[in-house]
C-alpha cells in the first residue's frame, strides 16, 4: 500500500521557507523498505542544483550511535566490558568525588562531567564564528585539553546527564586501542561495509572524491545564505558524513535487532541495551525521557517507544528516529541550522502512526505563538504594541519616535483558545494572557486590554 506523504512535504517546505533553510533531504524505512526519499531545496545555491537523496550532508552526533554499537561489538568479543573504568584504556584519571569514570557512564553522558565545549570551540573557530583559538586535531589532543578536567566535575558518575562531546570522542580512542586499527577504520570495515553503506565518509578527500556533497551555509541573523566551510575534522561524536539512503541501511539494522541482509553486526541483546534508558534527562521534550547508549530514548511516544538522535556541526544539521515496534524510521539531512530536523523527524513518524502530527507539543506550540504575532492595540488606538515570535517565547515591543523598549514574554500554558505567558518585573511574576476567538484575539497585560489590529 503506497503512502501519502503529501501533507508532511506541505510541512516541510513551509518550514523551510519560515526558517531559510537552503536543502533538506529525507528517507522512510518501513519494515524492510525504503518507502519514500526525497530532496528538497538547493544542494547549492550559486549553481541552483537541488538536493537529492544520494546527496551527502554530515550527521553531527548521530554519529554517537555508530560509536556506540562499536562499544557492543567489542563487548560482545570479550575485547572490553562497558564497566571497565576508562582508566584502563584510557592515560587520563578523573574521578568525579573519588570515584571512577567507566565506560557506560561515557556511554549515556553520565560522567558527572559538565561539557567542556570542545566541539563549540572547534566548530565556531572553522567558521569564523569566535576567535578563541582550541587547536585539538586528535583524540590525544583531547585527552590532553581534558587533563585538569577533574576540577570542573559537577556529580559523581550515574548521578546526572551532563551531555559531553570529549565523552565520545575518548570512547572512539578507547575503540581505537582495544581493536588495533583507527577509529575510522573499525567504523569503515565492521559497520559501514557490512550495511552497505557505501557512500559514508569522514575523510575530506573521499567527500571531495564523491563530489555530492551538499554546499554548508550560515543563515545569518537577516536571514541571509552565507556560504561556510565544513568542520572536518571531528570524529568519534560527530564526524561522519553519509546520506539518508545509508541511513536508511543502518535503521533497518536496528528494526531487524542488529541485523542486515543476512549479516548480524550484533546480538539482539546489546541493541537491546542500546535502546534501553540509562539516565532520565533533568529536563525533557516528552516525559520520561532519557538517554541509552548513543541514542536518546522517548519511552511513550504514541504509546510506542522510540529511538532517536539530533546532530549538528554549525552548518549541516541531522535527525535519525525509529520505532522499533512498528518498524518504522526517518532520516533528514539539512545544510543548514535553522529549523530542528526532530521536529520534521517526528512529524513524519506520528503521521505514519496514524497520529495526527500538528497535535505534536512542540508543533502545536509553534502554531499558536505564530497564530499571537502581530500589532495590539488599546481601546481607540491610544497605545500599541508589538507581538513577535522569538523561539520558544514571544517578545512585547513598544516603540516610539526615539525609543523602543523590548519585554519576553515567557510561555506557561498554551491552548488554542487560551495562551498564559508571564513577564518578570523587578522581581514580580506578572501574568500577561491571551484569549483566543474564532474573530479576534485579546491581550491582557498589567492595566491594560489589547486587540488584535493586524
Amino acid at each position: 500500500m503506497s503512502i501519502d506523504f503529501s501533507p508532511c512535504e506541505r510541512f516541510i517546505l513551509e518550514k523551510m521557507s519560515e526558517t531559510k533553510i537552503p536543502g533538506l533531504s529525507i528517507a522512510v524505512v518501513k519494515d524492510d523498505e525504503v518507502v519514500y526519499a526525497r530532496g528538497f531545496g538547493f544542494k547549492d545555491l550559486d549553481s541552483g542544483t537541488a538536493v537529492s537523496p544520494r546527496t551527502l550532508f554530515g550527521i553531527g552526533s548521530v554519529t554517537k550511535s555508530f560509536t556506540a554499537l562499536a562499544i557492543m561489538m567489542l563487548a560482545e568479543e570479550d575485547k572490553l566490558d562497558v564497566n571497565d573504568s576508562i582508566e584502563k584504556w584510557v592515560p587520563l584519571k578523573i574521578r568525579p568525588f573519588g570515584e571512577e569514570i567507566r565506560i557506560h557512564h561515557l556511554l549515556t553522558h553520565s560522567s558527572g562531567i559538565p561539557a567542556l565545549a570542545y566541539a563549540e570551540a572547534f566548530i565556531s573557530n572553522v567558521l569564523g564564528l569566535d576567535h578563541y583559538w582550541l587547536p585539538v586535531a586528535s583524540p590525544e589532543d583531547i585527552i590532553s585539553f581534558m587533563a585538569d578536567a577533574d576540577k570542573w566535575v559537577h556529580a559523581k558518575p550515574g548521578e546526572r546527564f551532563f551531555y559531553l562531546n570529549e565523552g565520545y570522542v575518548l570512547l572512539g580512542y578507547i575503540i581505537s586501542k582495544v581493536s588495533g586499527v583507527r577509529y575510522e577504520t573499525f567504523i569503515k570495515e565492521r559497520i559501514l561495509k557490512p550495511l552497505r553503506m557505501e557512500r559514508s565518509y569522514f575523510a575530506k578527500d573521499e567527500v571531495k572524491r564523491d563530489g555530492d556533497f551538499a554546499t554548508p551555509y550560515i543563515i545569518d541573523k537577516e536571514g541571509k545564505h552565507i556560504k561556510s566551510r565544513f568542520p572536518f575534522g571531528v570524529t568519534a561524536d560527530g564526524g561522519l558524513i553519509s546520506n539518508v539512503l545509508d541511513l536508511a541501511n543502518y535503521i533497518m539494522m536496528y528494526l531487524n535487532r542488529g541485523e542486515f541482509n543476512g549479516n548480524v553486526l550484533v546480538k539482539r541483546e546489546s541493541i537491546e541495551l542500546m535502546e534501553q534508558i540509562h539516565i532520565r534527562y533533568p529536563y525533557a521534550l516528552f516525559e520520561g525521557e532519557g538517554y541509552g547508549y548513543g541514542w536518546s530514548i522517548v519511552p511513550n511516544f504514541y504509546g510506542h517507544k522510540l529511538v532517536n538522535h539530533s546532530g549538528s556541526v554549525g552548518v549541516h544539521t541531522a535527525y535519525v528516529g525509529y520505532i522499533p515496534g512498528k518498524k518504522v524510521g526517518v532520516a533528514v539531512l539539512a545544510n543548514a541550522a535553522g529549523y530542528p530536523l526532530r521536529f520534521i523527524g517526528m512529524y513524519i513518524l506520528a503521521y505514519l502512526l496514524g497520529e495526527n502530527p500538528e497535535e505534536l507539543p512542540m508543533i502545536k506550540n509553534e502554531r499558536i505563538l505564530k497564530k499571537l504575532e502581530g500589532i495590539y492595540e488599546t481601546y481607540k488606538g491610544t497605545f500599541r504594541v508589538e507581538i513577535k515570535k522569538a523561539g520558544d517565547y514571544l517578545i512585547m515591543i513598544e516603540k516610539n519616535k526615539y525609543q523602543e523598549f523590548s519585554t519576553p514574554l515567557v510561555p506557561e500554558k498554551l491552548s488554542e483558545d487560551l495562551a498564559l505567558f508571564y513577564v518578570i518585573s523587578a522581581g514580580r511574576k506578572i501574568p500577561a494572557e491571551f484569549i483566543i476567538k474564532k474573530d479576534r484575539i485579546e491581550f491582557i497585560y498589567e492595566r491594560y486590554k489589547f486587540i488584535k489590529r493586524q
